[in-house]
């Protein structure tokens, strides 16, 4: 559905010179009726990204296709056409103020001169396809946030477009909000088979949603594939970053206070962090440990979640016994193909009482 072929883009070189250089050499390949996540740190080049496929920024360098088409060679006519094919989402709602629900949701039929009657008959299951049929008359100061998103939502899709495109749309959301914004975003793209890309900075929104993803970096592609893959097994610094932030962000926050790096001090523990995937995730590793290694653990916290309905589990857990104990278990966690290493050390004496 979407191939993008050595996307280059270049800002600046004008009177004073500067020049920044937001995508390098971009290749990737968006298939029909997927949902496909790029993921970067702010300033990484994923909006410039997510905007060369609607051509609202033109390449310096490169070719982007849709469906087929070259979208370079499009003239003004052909681009104002294809631009109704590609429905975009943004983070801030960009809704009018001065227009209801209703009005907000028909304006880009209305923009495109469709009869009322046929706009009628579009908008009104717009609004019931995100649960807005009782909002249809109320104006965007009266509504939440998640509820200007499903507007923002139901009027990119009023147009029945091939593309969805998705910048940002949950990050002025609250988490609850969130997950019901990325709920309804994959009950459309079931519904719909639309091909959805999602440009976001927040690795649980591509663990949530995404079937396949991109991790971009300084304007390159740094590591891409299998939402599951990439999460369990990824191989550049950037990704490890990124997941290391979600999976600290499971550790309570009572924890994080007390735990610190090492090398620990007399009496204090190291801290273990180990992960499950696939099959292994409901392993009973600890007792094993105890009764097979002989070696005593404290259980601090833990979590198992599921990647594209595969189980993916961390546990954190003090090592009674020292650096060696913790080394021991270390090996043998990993003799069961599972992940663990050392996050840092606590004071037993600090741990709060479970």
């Amino acid at each position: 559905m979407i191939r993008l072929e050595g996307l280059e883009k270049i800002y600046g070189g004008g009177r004073g010179g500067v020049t920044h250089h937001a995508l390098k050499g971009i290749d990737l390949s968006i298939d029909k009726g997927e949902i496909f996540g790029i993921i970067g740190r702010s300033g990484a080049g994923k909006s410039t990204l997510i905007r060369t496929i609607n051509r609202l920024e033109d390449v310096t360098g490169g070719r982007v296709f849709v469906d087929g088409v070259d979208i370079a060679t499009l003239s003004n006519a052909e681009l104002t056409i294809f631009r109704r094919s590609v429905g975009m989402v943004f983070q801030h709602f960009n809704l009018l103020s001065s227009r209801t629900v209703y009005g907000n949701v028909a304006l880009p039929l209305e923009l495109a001169k469709v009869p009322k009657d046929e706009i009628a008959k579009r908008v009104q299951p717009m609004l019931e396809l995100v649960g807005l049929t009782d909002k249809s008359d109320r104006y965007p100061s009266e509504l939440s946030g998640g509820q200007k998103q499903r507007v923002g939502i139901a009027r990119a899709l009023v147009a029945e477009p091939k593309v969805l495109l998705c910048d940002e749309v949950t990050s002025a959301l609250d988490p609850e909000t969130t997950q019901q914004i990325l709920d309804l975003l994959r009950d459309i793209n079931r519904r719909m088979s639309l091909t959805m890309v999602v440009i976001t900075h927040e690795m649980s929104v591509v663990r949530d949603l995404c079937d396949r993803v991109a991790v971009i970096d300084d304007g390159l592609i740094v590591e891409s594939g299998n939402v599951f893959d990439v999460f369990v097994k990824p191989a550049h610094p950037t990704t490890q970053a990124l997941i290391a932030n979600e999976i600290e962000a499971s550790l309570p926050k009572s924890l994080r206070r007390i735990i610190h790096d090492g090398p620990g001090g007399p009496g204090e523990n190291p801290v273990v962090k180990i992960v499950f995937t696939g099959p292994n995730a409901y392993d009973p590793i600890i007792s094993q440990l105890s009764r097979t290694a002989g070696i005593d653990f404290n259980i601090l916290a833990g979590q198992v979640d599921y990647i594209q309905n595969r189980p993916f589990g961390i546990l954190f857990v003090e090592a009674k016994g020292g650096i060696d104990e913790a080394e021991k278990a270390i090996a043998f966690v990993q003799s069961r193909n599972l992940k663990a290493e050392v996050i840092g050390y606590v004071d037993p004496d600090s741990v709060p009482a479970g």
